[in-house]
């Protein structure tokens, strides 16, 4: 297996970077998508967030996703405390998975927003896609709605550009057309094949 990490701040393209991936055979462990399906009614994570910030339950029944993100990007400890409880059951997932395709050929991409604050061991390699700060609140505000400022805030809640940008292997610069976006992909898929295969501990924390 070939194990590469996609990481990228909000607003960079790394979920569109992804799916182009997908396109071309990667199989996609996906942390937002493995949060999304844990924080569902009924689950213990669940319950352990409205334990901790309340009244943050949607008239759907399912958390308040937008609720939940304006309280802890105002309020270090609640971050602090959301990631206490969320990211141990995200990394016992993201590990089944990986353990899942370790014997295989596969291609496997982690695409995980917080490689930086949280590395992982055993990968082959690691992909940012990196984009100017203030073009990325552009796009967020333009294609997501939110408030600038509000997306300025996450941004300095994540870890910083510089920081992503260090732990790089194969930095895909998104800040110019999708062609130029569809050729820089090309030649990571290129680039894979060049890729030893992932370490014996792979997904684990570094």
């Amino acid at each position: 297996m070939i194990l590469v990490g996609l990481t990228g701040g909000i607003g960079s393209g790394k979920s569109t970077v992804s799916l182009m991936l997908a396109d071309r055979g990667a199989i996609i462990i996906d942390g937002d998508a493995i949060a999304r399906a844990l924080q569902r009614a009924g689950t213990a994570v669940f319950a352990a967030m409205v334990e901790r910030f309340g009244d943050v339950v949607g008239a759907d029944g399912e958390l308040d996703r937008a609720k939940i993100a304006t309280l802890v990007f105002s309020d270090a400890q609640a971050l602090t405390d959301l990631n206490k409880i969320v990211h141990p059951a995200i990394g016992v997932e993201m590990l089944r998975r990986i353990n899942e395709l370790k014997n295989t050929d596969a291609i496997a991409i982690l695409d995980f927003p917080l490689l930086a604050e949280s590395p992982r061991k055993g990968l082959s390699g690691v992909i940012v896609v990196d984009v100017d700060t203030q073009l990325a609140v552009e796009r967020v505000v333009r294609d997501r709605g939110m408030k600038a400022s509000d997306v300025q805030a996450r941004i300095d809640k994540q870890a910083s550009r510089e920081d992503r940008l260090a732990i790089a292997d194969f930095v895909i610069d998104n800040s110019g057309s999708l062609e130029d976006l569809v050729r820089q992909v090309d030649a990571a898929w290129e680039w894979f094949a060049s890729l030893p295969q992932a370490g014996v501990d792979a997904g684990e924390t570094a």
